[in-house]
């Protein structure tokens, strides 16, 4: 069997960084989580539409937009052969690879554009690089942050250049095995990079719900140590808010206008409402999700003390005992606690005892 290049073993003991800044945006276990929305090819060519797609964000909460770089030369070549054609049961099938990257790159040209206007509005702006041409060209942008797609994660020439930069780096890893994971994992601490984040990651568009297999996150978030999210591709809100009780600190899903305006990734990216109500759905768990310590609200303390507790249920004489017909568990809780009933039955009352008073030691001889 052929040897793996990497050594997993070069993990152990080795502590990623659990805050980490994108911009002005902590990404850590006691911060909100980074919402980010991806811009991919939604754009259908069309700058100003890019530009709607970016203060769509915005107003849908979004922390962050995503762009990709590439052309259809820096990511595969012009070929029909059969290897660099798609058929594989995909919303692409039917062209090649060069075909639907030329349909879908975003022009090079468009992107400090677009930066400055997300920055504009108070988002950060990051991509996905494809070859070392696009590091080069991001760097001159100064991105506070890179993602490595999915098919990328095995690219470590790529993975290494980019580490080497010492800015966080996003893993998808939709198509990657443990390996894949160890080994980009791997080369990031060799250069040092202790900045990274794990999205899990489903690359079928859409994804269907029985294989996004959202218990994996805290599985990753156990095994590497590093901070985790996801990068969903199902259609709906419910699999990214979900994700939030699993411990996700990023979530990411694709953004367009409207579904019906088409382009590569229309069909499965959400449309601005959607997007705007999983922000919220978030936000509210955040809130629900509160302290893992278990303790009382201030209300919960207020309302214990309508819980239960010994009242006198009958008139009691002076020197009549105490007995089942005269002394109940009942609510609220103003009179002895419940567990010295027994204790109390067959005692006698010091002086009369009127009903609905709160039983007390002092009553009692």
């Amino acid at each position: 069997m052929r040897q793996l290049h990497y050594n997993p073993s070069t993990l152990d003991n080795f502590s990623w960084n659990k805050e980490i800044k994108i911009g002005s945006r902590t990404i850590g276990e006691n911060s909100p989580v980074f919402v980010v929305a991806e811009i991919s090819a939604n754009h259908n060519q069309d700058y100003n539409r890019a530009v709607e797609i970016i203060h769509a964000a915005k107003q849908a909460g979004a922390d962050a937009v995503k762009l990709q770089t590439y052309t259809a030369d820096t990511i595969t070549i012009d070929c029909d052969d059969p290897c660099f054609q798609i058929n594989e049961g995909t919303i692409w099938d039917g062209t090649t690879l060069y075909k639907l990257y030329q349909q879908a790159y975003t022009p090079w040209e468009w992107q400090p554009r677009l930066k400055e206007e997300a920055n504009r509005l108070g988002m950060e702006c990051f991509s996905s690089p494809f070859d070392f041409t696009s590091v080069d060209f991001l760097e001159k942008m100064d991105v506070p942050a890179y993602k490595i797609a999915s098919y990328e994660i095995n690219d470590i020439p790529l993975i290494r250049k980019i580490a080497r930069l010492h800015r966080p780096v996003i893993f998808a890893t939709g198509v990657a095995y443990l390996e894949d994971i160890e080994r980009a994992l791997s080369v990031c601490r060799e250069e040092g990079n202790q900045d990274i984040i794990l999205l899990k990651c489903v690359s079928s568009y859409p994804t269907p719900y029985e294989d996004i297999n959202l218990n994996v996150i805290p599985t990753l978030a156990k095994a590497y140590g590093c901070l985790v999210g996801i990068s969903d591709h199902t259609m709906g809100t419910i699999v990214s808010a979900a994700s939030i009780a699993l411990g996700v600190k990023m979530v990411e899903k694709h953004l367009t206008l409207r579904r019906n305006d088409g382009g590569p990734d229309g069909a499965f990216s959400m449309e601005p409402e959607e997007f705007a109500r999983m922000v919220k759905d978030i936000r509210i768990l955040e809130k629900a999700l509160g302290t893992s310590k278990y303790r009382l609200t201030e209300t919960q303390k207020l309302e214990h003390k309508g819980s239960r507790s010994l009242f006198v249920v009958r008139d009691i004489s002076p020197g009549e005992a105490l007995t089942a017909e005269n002394i109940r568990s009942i609510r609220p809780g103003n009179g002895l606690h419940t567990m010295y009933y027994d204790e109390v039955l067959g005692k006698k009352a010091k002086k009369f005892l009127k009903k609905g008073t709160p039983l007390q030691w002092e009553m009692i001889d």
